[in-house]
């Protein structure tokens, strides 16, 4: 059993407070996922209507985390935190004119700027925390605050719940085509003022954070130099296997975890005959089972390899697939909230296993580890087609389940090599 300590006494306030932001994207990141099914019903969406949300979000991802690893190349890591908090914040409150003018690509812009700062948190954050210790107990370190993240996402959902789609008019598209405009207009302004409550009141609460760690003396990270080689780093990057391969492997896996969880939603609606509100309760469960089960690989990281137990979570991870497109009703549903429990080890581990011994290339290589959310875009949509083509969310699932496939095939590559 190891011994080295995850994180040593003198580094354990810098970690509890960069900890505390992987709580705070969580937390947008799974309101986001409950949009799809609020504005399906609100503007009346097809399913690749509807994924556009994703691909803002992930799209903003993609575009930010390399100009993230260049701001904090070239300042700090708390330079990073609050200029990524700033646009996080920005993003929040542009919700408030967009609910006013009610048009759908208003809100996908207020996400694309949101997301842009969740960018630079996580191109800050992830590798900081690897940082924060000995090499050794790294990936452990970094599942551990990655534990705190789905913690963010169960609240999240609740306020999504509690705030949005409880709020939803139950009125079908069908019934919605048949309402005079006036009628129509006012019942999607009350809904869409809904949508943007939440998520203004995030934003006055990410305000006094920002104020907080402003005035707040952070420790330099092991990575103190500021010159920038970024055409020698990419081309030492691109010639690491266990790195390019891993990069390839967060970008399925992200596309399978934001796809999941983007169409748990419509998925149990159709298979429970429920609504929105009722069908988030499963979609919150497989959150709270998400956040439970990081902490018990976590735990189980002292005494199995991490890529023993990423190979184990991926082959599990398509076995549940399997059944959430071809077993029928509750045991589809069981099948689908069984995801999100193999899912739990999936994006720290990956990240650790790619990231964890690139030395100086650390911040530009963990900016490919975040470009690599774009899968959350892509695949999201792709997913989305599938589903409208052929008439069924159940097939659309064989694109998170191929997705699992290569990262059981790299967690078995990395267990080989190492």
């Amino acid at each position: 059993m190891r011994k080295t300590p995850i994180v040593e006494k003198q580094l354990l306030l810098p970690f509890v407070l960069i900890t505390s932001l992987f709580f705070m994207w969580g937390l947008a990141n799974n309101m986001t996922d409950t949009l799809l099914a609020a504005f399906k019903r609100i503007m009346s969406m097809t399913d690749f209507q509807t994924s556009w949300i994703q691909m803002s979000f992930y799209g903003a991802y993609f575009c930010l985390a390399l100009p993230a690893a260049i701001l904090i190349k070239k300042f700090n890591y708390k330079t990073g935190v609050l200029w990524g908090l700033g646009l996080f914040i920005a993003g929040a409150l542009l919700f408030y004119p967009a609910s006013n003018t009610m048009v759908y690509g208003h809100f996908l812009s207020a996400l694309f700027i949101l997301a842009g700062g969740l960018s630079i948190l996580e191109t800050s954050a992830n590798p900081y925390i690897l940082s924060m210790g000995n090499p050794e107990t790294a990936t452990q370190r970094l599942n551990l605050a990655q534990s705190f993240n789905p913690i963010g996402s169960i609240f999240g959902v609740l306020l999504s719940k509690v705030f949005i789609l409880s709020q939803l008019n139950q009125a079908d598209a069908n019934q919605r085509l048949q309402m005079s405009p006036d009628e129509l207009q006012h019942i999607q302004q009350s809904e869409l003022m809904a949508v943007m409550g939440p998520y203004v009141g995030i934003a006055v609460a990410l305000l006094l954070i920002w104020l907080a760690i402003l005035s707040l003396k952070m420790p330099e990270a092991s990575d103190q130099g500021n010159q920038l080689a970024l055409r020698p780093a990419l081309g030492r990057l691109l010639r690491n296997k266990t790195y390019t391969l891993g990069v390839l492997a967060q970008f399925f896996y992200v596309g399978a975890q934001i796809g999941v969880w983007s169409y748990t939603i419509r998925y149990v609606m159709l298979e429970k005959e429920v609504n929105e509100s009722s069908a988030s309760t499963y979609y919150l469960t497989a959150l709270i089972l998400f956040t439970f089960f990081r902490f018990v690989f976590t735990w189980l990281m002292k005494f199995f390899k991490p890529g023993t137990l990423l190979l184990s979570a991926a082959l599990g991870a398509m076995i549940s697939s399997l059944a959430v497109i071809y077993l029928p009703g509750t045991i589809a549903v069981a099948a689908l909230i069984a995801i999100s429990v193999f899912m739990s080890l999936m994006f720290p581990t990956i990240y650790g296993l790619a990231a964890g011994n690139l030395g100086e290339d650390t911040k530009i290589g963990g900016s490919g580890l975040i470009m690599a959310i774009l899968g959350g875009a892509v695949l999201t949509a792709v997913q989305g087609q599938v589903s409208d083509f052929s008439g069924s969310i159940r097939l659309a699932y064989w694109v998170p389940l191929l997705c699992f496939a290569y990262i059981a095939w790299y967690a078995n590559w990395v267990r080989k090599i190492k």
